[in-house]
């Protein structure tokens, strides 16, 4: 494969988490949330820690009680103890936010 050459379906399964978004983060336009998203809702990827999301972000300061909002590299860092089911982790931050929301 070609340096920048955005892999195809096959190839892209093959490839890790990190390869695939150091190549599709190469394209105009495409950034670090865009590529979780594919690998947990479309690869179906276990161990996706989206930590830049504001929806991630905001679930964890909920869960845990933060005053102010968590950097990304916090929720990251943190994050490591749930791998490899931190995008089953995500699912629950998001719906930490989703909760607070409802009151609940």
């Amino acid at each position: 494969m070609a340096s920048g050459e955005i892999p195809g379906a096959r190839r892209i399964e093959k490839l890790s988490d990190d390869e695939i978004v150091e190549r599709l983060t190469a394209a105009r336009g495409v950034g670090r949330w865009t590529v979780e998203m594919l690998l947990m809702f479309q690869l179906g990827r276990p161990a996706v820690m989206p930590a830049d999301g504001f929806g991630v972000r905001s679930g964890y300061r909920i869960a845990y009680g933060l005053d102010k909002m968590p950097k990304p590299l916090e929720v990251l860092e943190a994050s490591e103890v749930w791998r490899p089911h931190r995008t089953v982790a995500a699912w629950y931050l998001w719906r930490a936010v989703d909760l607070a929301k409802q009151g609940g």
